[in-house]
């Protein structure tokens, strides 16, 4: 069967289908069929399916005239049919991968694709999953449920794990020129995904089974996590000292061996970074093994919010002002600069944290215009708020502004000519500071 796949691939008459068209499913779904492959998404949201269909995008890494002229060539569709399922050789599942309010892996997406992936499947198939997830996954969740159809992986099937790398954002690396990590179930299964990511990827990396890829992908981001927590604290503890942060990082940067800078923020967001070291620190438990350094370096980075608005209450103090009562207005509220994702952004919890604290909050960010908030997010719900102009008479008028996402078009020099105190939690203003940092 391998040989099949393989030739099947090679001469690009594979259909490829895709579960999950955000973030990560909607650049791969392009990816492949801009390279000749029929390609199918496959999606719940019905707008976001009909979106694709009428050839525009929704997310800022996909041009819509590169969808547009995919769909246009029939080369790229999207449905919520998951029928279609059955029409495609090669299945990979890029569907959202949250944690329980325990802070417990949630699966429950995964299993929702591979059961309707089970209801259809059929020899010949290559099913890969990119989703994030704990080592195991794949062989010990999506293996048993193919195989109680009667199918035998390598003579009926193919299964593999490739971790997504994705940057929102980022126009330096897409999907294309992002080192692809591939394993399989099994050997043919390694080689047969190997060989369907080279078709779309420069650098295809394939290793000796899907728990390693499952691993590689966690230790990537716990990695970061680790080492953002560092700075966090590092920064705290500057701040104490009054130190500049930012000055003491640039000059550890210097050293041309054995450091690598991190910098310090308001707290991590997006869909990697807060979510994945959960993961791994669980996985660990499971296997009676205490991973501290991560639950340290969740612990650390989700005080940050609180640091901020520590740094807020500062401030206002020194110009004899109370928290309550006063006007606090939010540059970004995006998790990163210059994209629409507040997924898990840490701007969320510091809004949730001013209003506790009486403050009236406000925000401008030209990519998201409005945020809302719940559960999910924050301690406690609050009503929904939309984005302020960025005028001189509300930079004028607030009491504190905070710089919690430093996006590339603000006139930074006139923030800081109108607002009279400024908490920059990015140094987003180079030393260009007024007020308390």
């Amino acid at each position: 069967m391998k040989n099949e796949s393989i030739s099947l691939i090679t001469e690009k008459r594979a259909r490829i289908g895709v579960i999950g068209l955000g973030y990560v499913g909607l650049p791969l779904l392009v990816e492949f069929a801009a390279n000749g492959f029929h390609s199918v998404g496959f999606e719940v949201d019905e707008n976001k399916a009909n979106q694709i269909n009428a050839g525009s995008s929704y997310i800022g890494d996909v041009p819509s005239e590169r969808v547009k002229n995919l769909v246009a060539a029939k080369l790229m569709c999207a449905t919520t049919d998951f029928q279609h399922l059955s029409d495609c050789d090669a299945i990979i599942i890029c569907v959202p991968t949250p944690l329980r309010k325990t802070k417990e892996p949630d699966v429950s997406y995964i299993l929702a694709a591979a059961e309707e992936i089970q209801k259809r499947l059929r020899r010949g198939q290559l099913i890969i999953l990119e989703s994030t997830t704990y080592p195991g996954t794949t062989n010990e969740v999506l293996l048993p449920m193919f195989e109680e159809k009667g199918l035998k992986l390598d003579e009926d099937f193919h299964l593999a794990f490739s971790p997504e790398r994705v940057d929102p954002g980022n126009p330096q690396f897409l999907t294309h020129n992002i080192p692809k990590v591939v394993g399989g179930a099994t050997n043919d299964s390694t080689e047969v995904a190997a060989h369907l990511y080279s078709q779309i990827v420069q650098d295809v990396h394939a290793v000796s089974s899907a728990r390693v890829a499952e691993a590689a992908k966690l230790l990537e981001n716990t990695f970061r996590a680790v080492n953002i927590g560092m700075a966090n604290e590092m920064a705290r503890l500057c701040y104490a000292l009054n130190i500049d942060t930012w000055e003491v990082i640039r000059a550890a940067a210097t050293k041309p061996f054995g450091f690598m800078p991190f910098y310090p923020g308001p707290g991590i967001g997006g869909h990697c970074i807060p979510l994945d070291p959960h993961y791994l620190s669980w996985k660990a438990r499971q296997h009676g093994f205490d991973s501290r350094f991560i639950s340290l370096a969740e612990e650390v980075n989700s005080r940050m919010p609180d640091h901020v608005v520590q740094l807020v209450s500062d401030g206002l103090n020194d110009d004899c002002k109370s928290m309550k009562g006063s006007r606090v207005l939010l540059l970004g509220v995006a998790y990163k600069k210059d994209i629409d994702d507040v997924r898990e952004s840490p701007a969320l919890s510091i809004i949730d944290r001013l209003r506790a604290k009486g403050a009236d909050v406000s925000y401008h960010d030209p990519f998201v215009k409005k945020v809302s908030f719940d559960d999910a997010h924050t301690e406690s719900a609050g009503e929904p708020l939309t984005s302020v102009p960025l005028t001189d008479e509300e930079l004028s008028a607030a009491d504190c502004l905070i710089i919690v996402t430093d996006h590339s078009g603000i006139d930074y020099k006139r923030v800081c000519s109108l607002a009279p105190l400024i908490v920059d939690t990015r140094n987003a203003l180079n030393g260009e500071i007024r007020g308390r940092e």
